[in-house]
């Protein structure tokens, strides 16, 4: 059986866990990068836990936070619980056979629901995985759900990957869940004690955690055109769709990371993007579509060819979202004793009010010209000057 004292002299190291072995070695008896043997945003993290003074031989401790800071976590991840359920419900029924947890953090790394034990309730999986307990790297240290939250990366943690030795029985997968805007909301991640995954956790988890970030997306998309897309009709209602969000001004407010990918935009400043720019089309156009039950297929300016849905974000049974502006007018002024013409009428209505009457007339033009007193082809001609026809 090699040991670490011979490992280095052995380029061909037999298992996973005598790697991990050598770069322990390697990182805190020598101070050497153990490059190779485990993954870089391991070794970020045990740099960030060395300089935050703890120590791989220390206990880690497992206090959960008071009632009260709890208590406000809940409150205030309220949106993600509810967009995590369905899947999580989901993902512990698959998963009820293997001696896995499953267990969801808020963006502090305090979790905010976890699985039932596994174990007994005697474990270090069961002991650590409570509702309650912080699993940040300020208090666990290199753990799958800790890296995440300090880095936003997909992680995996294998046995002696965690910086304390007490946790090396432990291996855990981790996936990010962001909101439109690519901010950090949670974490979720499943984690095995005593023995290695059966099957690949990691592509588990990602998948899951982006059917979280897809449905609590929608759920804040109240107030604006829902717009989802994929080159496959087969795959929209899956955690593979591309997502998008467009307000009354035909800017697109946010797009998921799958909808990014589809479109070959970066993720940095999605509400600088514009509807006609990004997805060739115009804002009626869009609207129209929301009449259309089945999936259209629909050229982007890159020559891609893909297939999309819209709906309103009402009819997507979206909760509203803190911030969004909704595509709704502002409540009518009184109107002035002189009633204006009907050119005179539409020249004098916002670009917004435009909108939210097509929006209300779920695009069409004759309806939406009678709701603004207005010719349907007055109507038609300022949205043609509008887009430049």
């Amino acid at each position: 059986m090699p040991t670490v004292a011979n490992l280095a002299a052995n380029p061909f190291f037999a298992t996973p866990a005598q790697r991990t072995a050598l770069a322990r070695e390697r990182f805190f008896e020598r101070g050497e990068r153990p490059l190779g043997l485990v993954s870089e945003p391991v070794i970020q993290s045990w740099h960030r836990c060395l300089a935050a003074g703890h120590r791989p031989e220390a206990t880690p401790v497992f206090d959960p936070v008071t009632r009260t800071q709890l208590r406000a976590a809940l409150d205030r991840n309220h949106a993600l619980l509810q967009a995590a359920g369905p899947e999580i419900d989901q993902l512990d029924t698959m998963l009820a056979g293997t001696a896995c947890k499953t267990v969801l953090t808020d963006r502090h790394g305090t979790i905010v629901r976890a699985s039932p034990p596994v174990g007994g309730g005697r474990g270090v999986l069961d002991i650590a995985g409570r509702v309650g307990v912080n699993l940040g790297e300020h208090s666990l240290g290199s753990t799958a759900p800790g890296i995440t939250t300090a880095a936003g990366a997909l992680v995996t943690v294998s046995g002696g990957e965690h910086f304390y030795g007490a946790l090396r029985e432990v291996h855990c997968a981790a996936a990010p869940i962001r909101d439109g805007l690519g901010q950090l909301v949670g974490v979720l991640d499943v984690s095995i004690e005593g023995r290695t995954f059966a099957f690949d956790a990691l592509a588990l988890v990602r998948l899951s955690a982006a059917a979280i970030e897809n449905r609590l997306l929608a759920r804040q998309a109240r107030g604006r055109v829902l717009l989802r897309f994929q080159a496959s009709p087969r795959l929209l209602g899956t955690p593979l769709e591309g997502l998008a969000a467009v307000d009354a001004q035909g800017r697109v407010a946010w797009v998921n990371a799958a909808g990014l990918s589809l479109l070959d935009q970066p993720a940095d400043e999605p509400s600088a993007y514009e509807l006609e720019a990004l997805f060739g089309l115009s804002l009626p156009v869009l609207l129209g579509c929301t009449r259309e039950a089945a999936p259209q297929p629909h050229r982007l300016p890159s020559g891609l060819q893909v297939y999309l849905q819209a709906s309103l974000g009402d009819e997507a049974g979206a909760a509203p979202a803190p911030d969004d502006a909704v595509m709704r007018p502002a409540p009518a002024a009184p109107a002035p004793p002189p009633a204006p013409s009907a050119e005179a009428s539409l020249n004098a209505m916002s670009r917004q009010a435009i909108d939210a009457a097509l929006v209300r007339s779920r695009g069409n033009i004759s309806a939406a010209a009678r709701a603004l007193g207005v010719s349907r082809g007055l109507l038609y001609r300022r949205l043609r000057q509008r887009s430049g026809a």
